[in-house]
């Protein structure tokens, strides 16, 4: 392998030799050689599978072959010498030129399709000194001044991007600087041509129209109630010239005042309520112009209520908006000497969101919703304050665009029951119902909570 390699360039003069006392080419013939040569240069492949397997050669022939499999030329110091032997099968050409000059402590600079190579301790001299020229010719340039129009960011803030940060990033050279006009939203940037067109890129990424996005919540209470209530009243029935009472007073002759007879005889177990229906019957005659009566009370009562509460508003990318109506209650916090402090509570419909558009149009909202009534009056002290009925949602949520998503909900579901009897009589199997008042009232309420966000197009 060595002594092929080492024929080679021998053979190449020999071959140079030869092509100087060739008779020159025709322009067709030249043509079609140029032609052979770029079809057949490779091209650069930093991922190129290479084999290579060398036995005490010169370093600087084998960069040469490794340059000319990826088609590339070559420039070496002449600092780099020695010589290296290596075997290398099926590896990536990068990593091999990467392994043949750590062996050797050097390093390479790839400009185009010029590859360069040196010791690393020179090559990071040179890297070194082409920086302290670069920072040296942008001291003595001459500086730009730039006006800068912002027409959807707030330019004080687009001026702190642009300053020095606390870790010390600033986008600005150390010979620049940047002004803020509040009134015109504008930026005056004085510094160098080549970075006042950097900044400007950046602005132009930046100063776009924010989205927007219309929040639309739905809070829907329903209130559903059913009331069964039978009821039975005994009573007497005196009558006479002057009087004819049920159930009332009793008299026992005319221009004599009367005897309740609710506290005396009758057996008061009608229905309570006042739209309460009923029937009465004479059940017997118990001699002196005295009767027995009967009235059956029955009530049946069916409500149902539907509430709905729709806030809406609109609110900016990443920016919270808020929106409440409502009243605000007074209450007594202490009271000294003749001197009373009073504070206010809120009993409010509100509707807080903080949206996120995300890059596939979706919303991520945080959202709280809040439906607040006042209340009966409790003890407070000395005085009363108001209590407040609250229903409110706290949450997060991601949703389409577009998409409406119920928050939550509440199920209630209340039963009451009561009866009022005769002792043992109204316990009596069938007839005991003619002896006791039955009351029943079953009350559901139901409370969802629907959001619907929509993106606003520009």
């Amino acid at each position: 392998m060595l002594n092929g390699f080492k024929m080679r360039p021998l053979a190449g003069l020999m071959l140079s030799s030869l092509l100087f006392v060739q008779a020159p080419m025709t322009f067709a013939e030249q043509q079609s050689a140029d032609y052979s040569v770029l079809e057949t240069r490779p091209s650069y492949d930093k991922n190129r599978p290479v084999t290579l397997s060398f036995q005490d050669i010169a370093i600087r022939n084998v960069l040469q072959v490794v340059a000319e499999m990826n088609g590339l030329n070559l420039v070496v110091s002449d600092s780099v010498d020695g010589n290296i032997t290596l075997k290398l099968e099926g590896v990536k050409w990068s990593q091999a030129l990467d392994i043949i000059l750590k062996s050797k402590g050097l390093d390479k600079r790839l400009h185009g399709n010029v590859l360069l190579i040196a010791p690393k301790a020179e090559l990071d001299e040179q890297d070194r000194l082409t920086l302290e020229h670069e920072r040296q010719q942008r001291e003595l340039a001459s500086l730009r001044s730039e006006v800068i129009q912002i027409n959807y960011a707030n330019a004080a803030e687009v001026a702190e991007l642009l300053k020095e940060d606390e870790r010390g990033v600033t986008l600005l050279t150390p010979r620049g600087n940047v002004s803020v006009d509040n009134r015109t939203n504008t930026l005056l940037i004085k510094d160098l041509s080549d970075n006042i067109d950097v900044i400007k890129s950046l602005i132009n990424t930046i100063d776009i129209p924010v989205s927007q996005v219309e929040i639309e919540a739905r809070i829907v209470t329903v209130d559903e109630g059913m009331l069964d209530e039978l009821g039975v009243r005994w009573g007497t029935l005196k009558q006479n010239a002057n009087s004819s009472q049920i159930g009332g007073t009793l008299d026992f002759n005319a221009g004599t005042s009367g005897v309740d007879i609710n506290k005396m005889m009758n057996v008061n177990l009608g229905a309570v309520s006042g739209s309460a229906s009923s029937i009465a019957f004479q059940v017997a005659n118990l001699g002196n112009q005295l009767l027995l009566d009967l009235e059956l009370s029955a009530l049946e009562l069916e409500s149902k209520a539907e509430i709905i509460s729709s806030p809406r508003l609109l609110a900016t990318n990443k920016k919270p908006a808020f929106i409440e109506q409502g009243v605000e209650l007074p209450y007594v916090v202490s009271s000294e000497g003749e001197g009373v402090e009073v504070a206010f509570k809120k009993a409010v419909l509100s509707l807080y969101v903080l949206p996120q558009i995300t890059p596939d149009d979706k919303l991520v909202l945080d959202l709280t919703v809040t439906q607040d009534k006042p209340a009966a009056a409790v003890k407070a002290g000395a005085g009363e304050a108001m209590a407040i009925n609250t229903q409110r949602i706290n949450t997060q949520v991601l949703a389409q665009n577009g998409e409406t998503i119920v928050l939550g909900g509440i199920y209630q579901q209340s039963i009451e029951k009561s009866v009022e009897k005769v002792p043992l009589l109204g316990d009596v199997p069938l007839l005991g119902h003619l002896f006791r008042r039955d009351y029943e009232n079953i009350g559901k309420r139901e409370l969802l909570i629907f959001v619907t966000p929509r993106i606003m197009k520009q």
